[in-house]
């Protein structure tokens, strides 16, 4: 078939691969260049063994720090928007525990066909992402939350996730000893020795190049302005330069932008963007810098080792649609890297950035046909914080579903 892949971040190049590994012809359209939206300067962590969805029963007890600390690392700024309101309802619908165990051993599953994807690509594939196997420590400032932590592991363990387990302070500065000058900041940790640490936007690059050698057209710098339906099916893609482009099937992937384009059709997509932030930084030694990738739950802040840079990202915001860099966040990642860090960097370059994640209530992401739509219009979206991790499990899945219908 003649497959047209709408958006070109890692979900959409993922899906694009794995339909050219199964003999599809595939176009790909995205309104800016390959990897530049959610995809480009992420957390840069795969997350395969601990993904606890962000609709948490917890999230109640924290939500007026949260809410109203001027530091928090949640922001909600309310607009004129009854998407975000009612993104928000269906969120805090779905923080409580017998949802959040059914998102966390759904994700689970995906993410570990997305691990054994990813592995099969990077075995047959000169893929350079600077992958590493870095191994993660997820720390906790409070008791309380270490505490919550150990009841989230011995979830995951009991559904079948990867081997991990809960360490001291202490143990967690002998696996990563750039943590020691500040252990007295922690109470514990979850350690997970085969978790995984690259560069999105790489991979994008790669994948690119690869999928240009198959024949793969590219139709990139033109929005989606339409989609021609007729008779319950998708016959094309209007550009907003007025080209038309048919196809077979179709796959929606643009990120926070989908709920527009699926509307036309008559889809409701409950995704909305939750805008976060990244400093890319040299490193300027390897004892200085972590080796090991490290969240810190309470800042909700992360740090992944990226060759000789440090890739640290964070914090959420329901802000609507505004993409400005905003230097606070920027400073305060910085400030967070150096109280927990020190001197890891000079400073020279921090290359702020900041992206739009599309995520769901649940913390799911919406892969298949959806029954009111088109029956040849398929969706790969919504992955929130996790979409460098699901992305090869989701679009081998998608992949799949394409061919045999």
């Amino acid at each position: 078939m003649h497959v047209c892949v709408m958006g070109a971040g890692i979900v959409g190049l993922s899906t694009a691969y794995t339909l050219t590994q199964r003999g599809h012809r595939v176009t790909v359209i995205d309104q800016a260049q390959a990897g530049q939206g959610a995809s480009g300067g992420n957390g840069a962590q795969l997350s395969y063994a601990y993904v606890q969805p962000m609709a948490d029963p917890g999230i109640w007890a924290q939500l007026p720090q949260l809410l109203l600390s001027p530091s928090s690392a949640l922001k909600i700024r309310p607009q004129w928007d009854l998407a975000q309101w009612s993104w928000l309802l269906q969120f805090l619908k779905a923080c409580n525990t017998s949802q959040s165990q059914s998102t966390t051993a759904q994700l689970l599953g995906l993410a570990a066909r997305s691990r054994a994807t990813l592995d099969h690509w990077r075995a047959h594939e000169a893929l350079d992402f600077d992958f590493t196997r870095s191994g993660k420590l997820v720390m906790f400032r409070s008791a309380a939350a270490f505490a919550g932590a150990r009841q989230q592991l011995a979830l995951q363990q009991s559904l079948g996730g990867a081997p991990q387990q809960a360490v001291s302070t202490d143990e967690a500065c002998a696996i990563e000893p750039a943590l020691a000058p500040r252990r007295e900041a922690f109470a514990g940790g979850i350690y997970t020795d085969s978790e995984c640490a690259a560069d999105c936007l790489k991979l994008c690059q790669s994948l690119v190049k690869i999928l240009s050698t198959r024949g793969v057209q590219w139709s990139m710098g033109q929005p989606v302005e339409r989609l021609v339906v007729r008779e319950r099916r998708l016959q094309a893609v209007q550009l907003r330069n007025g080209q038309d482009i048919a196809a077979d099937a179709f796959v929606l992937s643009t990120g926070h932008s989908a709920p527009t384009l699926a509307a036309q059709v008559g889809i409701r997509l409950p995704i909305y963007p939750l805008k976060g932030y990244s400093i890319t930084v040299d490193t300027d030694g390897p004892s200085l810098a972590p080796r090991v990738s490290i969240t810190d739950s309470a800042r909700k802040v992360v740090f992944a080792r990226l060759g000789d840079r440090l890739r640290v990202a964070g914090m959420v915001e329901l802000v609507g649609r505004d993409t400005r860099v905003i230097q606070q966040r920027i400073v305060s990642l910085q400030h967070d890297t150096q109280n927990l860090f020190g001197d890891c960097s000079h400073w020279r370059d921090v290359q702020p950035w900041t992206g739009m994640r599309p995520a769901t209530p649940t913390g799911l992401p919406i892969v298949g046909r959806q029954a009111q739509g088109p029956s040849n219009l398929w969706l790969n979206t919504g992955h929130g914080g996790l979409g460098f991790t699901l992305a090869a499990g989701a679009a081998d899945v998608l992949a799949q579903a394409i061919t045999d219908a």
